[in-house]
């Protein structure tokens, strides 16, 4: 499956500025972007993550936490899903109470009760869930100050990052596809320069978070293709790299 920004915005339902900044901020990108004319395509991976996104948005959840939750190396789809569905139960009970309430009305059946009114149940399982969800996926030191760094970037600034970022996946990928070794001092310098572009942008990337991050290029699919979109092994190529400078 391939299908592009106005195709999936006619899907979901999205709008493709929406799209866009679900791009800019790193919280959906797509799975493969046209070098010739840099249209972006998305594929089932990509509408996947997309409904996750779209339930947290339901449920009310910020964009901010969204982007820590989901991007977490930790993050557990399955239990995600089945908190997601608690959540939007307790929406759904509250609603149905809601039009029992105007049911009555048009019956001529007034109340001075306003329970149903109350989101209080809803509200306080919502707020305990994302403060359980960012403690156990996302609450680290490196990830706020991450969010803190980029708080104040512009699209402009996004842009810039975004192809500094794409401009060293490519140059793993050309040095990959040159027959370097992993462990060579191209390799090397290559992951190095990546460290340095992470700690510039978002975190202080120790040799612990780099180690992690190798790992997670390669075990989060999302992730994989994304950066094996410069070509194929890219993603294996670079964990490894990662690997060897880390060890």
């Amino acid at each position: 499956m391939k299908l592009s920004v106005s195709e999936i915005s006619r899907l979901t339902g999205v709008s493709v500025r929406t799209l866009h900044y679900y791009d800019e901020i790193n919280l959906l990108k797509p799975s493969f972007v046209d070098k010739h004319n840099g249209y972006r395509f998305y594929d089932e991976k990509s509408l996947e993550r997309l409904q996750q996104i779209l339930f947290y948005r339901e449920l009310d959840f910020t964009l901010k936490t969204i982007l820590q939750i989901i991007t977490s190396p930790n993050y557990n789809k399955k239990e995600a899903l089945s908190q997601q569905k608690h959540l939007l139960t307790l929406k759904k009970k509250r609603l149905e109470k809601l039009i029992e309430a105007l049911d009555n009305g048009l019956k001529g059946e007034y109340t001075m009760k306003f329970n149903e009114f109350r989101n209080s149940e809803y509200e306080e399982a919502r707020e305990k869930y994302a403060q359980e969800a960012s403690k156990k996926w996302g609450n680290t030191d490196a990830y706020k100050e991450s969010i803190k760094k980029t708080a104040s970037y512009s699209k402009e600034k996004w842009n810039e990052v975004n192809k500094e970022m794409d401009n060293i996946m490519g140059e793993f990928s050309e040095c990959m596809k040159a027959g370097t070794a992993s462990s060579d001092s191209q390799a090397q310098f290559l992951v190095e320069k990546w460290q340095k572009f992470i700690t510039a942008n978002y975190y202080e990337c120790t040799k612990e978070i780099l180690a992690g991050l190798g790992q997670m290029y390669v075990a989060d699919e999302s992730f994989k293709k994304n950066i094996d979109k410069h070509s194929d092994g890219t993603a294996e190529f670079m964990s490894e790299a990662i690997k060897v400078y880390c060890g």
